[in-house]
């Protein structure tokens, strides 16, 4: 892959990350409550799932970082998911 394609692709929009950390919340509840999976799995899933933001904190997150008048030059997070 050239460079020009590898920076390309990787770039990552607001909304896409914002997405992806709300998918990856529900794959770890997926993980604690399939009981197909070893015990040991589930209750590790059910530790990160502790610490881990809801749908709502993540866009809320994205909605206050969208209306900051001060702080970092880009917005990380997204209030919208589209």
């Amino acid at each position: 892959m050239r460079v020009q394609e590898y920076e390309k692709s990787a770039m990552t929009m607001p909304s896409e990350r914002t997405r992806s950390i709300i998918q990856t919340r529900e794959f770890l509840v997926d993980l604690s409550r399939d009981k197909t999976l070893p015990e040991a799995l589930r209750t590790e899933a059910r530790r990160l799932l502790r610490h881990y933001p809801t749908a709502d904190e993540v866009l809320l997150a994205g909605k206050v970082e969208e209306q900051r008048e001060v702080g970092l030059p880009w917005v990380f997070l997204s209030s919208r998911i589209d």
